[in-house]
């Protein structure tokens, strides 16, 4: 049974059969989420942010994957190589550290530049 799942902020879907992982989910959608241990849980770069409702649609976490985490599981967050979809959900993947904070620059400069010509 296939499933879609969606990628927020971007709102790119993709469809996939059930069990595959977010992380792989991601790659056939276009949505980069970062790894360097290639889902083997290593990294722990590939973090994503799920609701109550988008966790009733993931696999459970595993106890290894609960360790890892630690708190990070009770404000909602997974490890994308380690979800995998059971159902149509929607994850959120939180935007790079770097990129955000080039983007709230270039949002102040804009703002700047817009109050200066009024």
């Amino acid at each position: 049974m296939n499933h879609e799942i969606t990628f927020k902020p971007s709102g790119k879907k993709a469809t996939v059969s059930r069990g595959t992982s977010v992380l792989a989910a991601a790659q056939r959608a276009g949505v980069y989420i970062p790894t360097r241990c290639g889902g083997k849980m290593g990294c722990l770069m590939c973090k994503i942010q799920v609701d109550e409702t988008a966790a009733k649609h993931l696999s459970h976490a595993a106890e290894s994957e609960q360790r890892k985490l630690g708190s990070l599981v009770e404000q909602g967050y997974r490890l994308a190589c380690q979800a995998k979809i059971e159902g149509t959900v929607t994850v959120t993947v939180p935007e790079d550290k770097l990129k955000a904070a080039i983007r709230r620059q270039l949002e102040a400069a804009r703002q700047e530049r817009e109050d200066e010509l009024w």
